[in-house]
């Protein structure tokens, strides 16, 4: 299944300048996705970080891989309108730096959901290289 940025939009709260998912090229709803994020120089966040050598931050390819998994645990239309939120995050890996140009391929998978409280896997690469990995512990709230 294939989600647009309209279609994902529908599905997860973010919008311009913290949606950071451009489409979704599978999704096995409540179980993986793998989304896509091209990478250009008009981020906004390229203006400070860094202006001699743009690199995307961590945090912001953290929240991306968040945002392929909040697709895949959002997408059942018994959680529309909820919010997948932050509750922790392991294992957190980054091995190489994402500038303008790239495109991020990221897959989140889930691991456990136990009611409302979930853990999932997610991993970015460009060009078939890992860039960063971690997981991610969430918790599906009302909004």
């Amino acid at each position: 299944m294939i989600l647009t940025a309209t279609e994902i939009q529908a599905i997860i709260p973010h919008r311009y300048p913290m949606l950071l998912v451009d489409r979704i090229i599978e999704l096995e709803p409540m179980k993986r996705a793998v989304g896509i994020k091209s990478v250009t120089i008009n981020e906004q966040f390229f203006a400070g970080h860094f202006p001699q050598k743009p690199v995307m931050p961590g945090v912001l390819i953290l929240e991306a891989m968040a945002q392929v998994g909040g697709v895949a645990m959002l997408y059942p239309e018994e959680n529309r309108g909820k919010l997948a939120v932050f509750a922790g995050m392991e294992r957190v890996k980054f091995r190489k730096p994402v500038t303008p140009g790239d495109q991020l391929q990221m897959v989140a998978e889930v691991l456990k959901l136990r009611g409302s409280i979930g853990k999932l896997w997610a991993q970015a690469s460009v060009d078939g290289q890992v860039v960063a990995e971690a997981e991610f512990l969430f918790a599906l709230t009302a909004v």
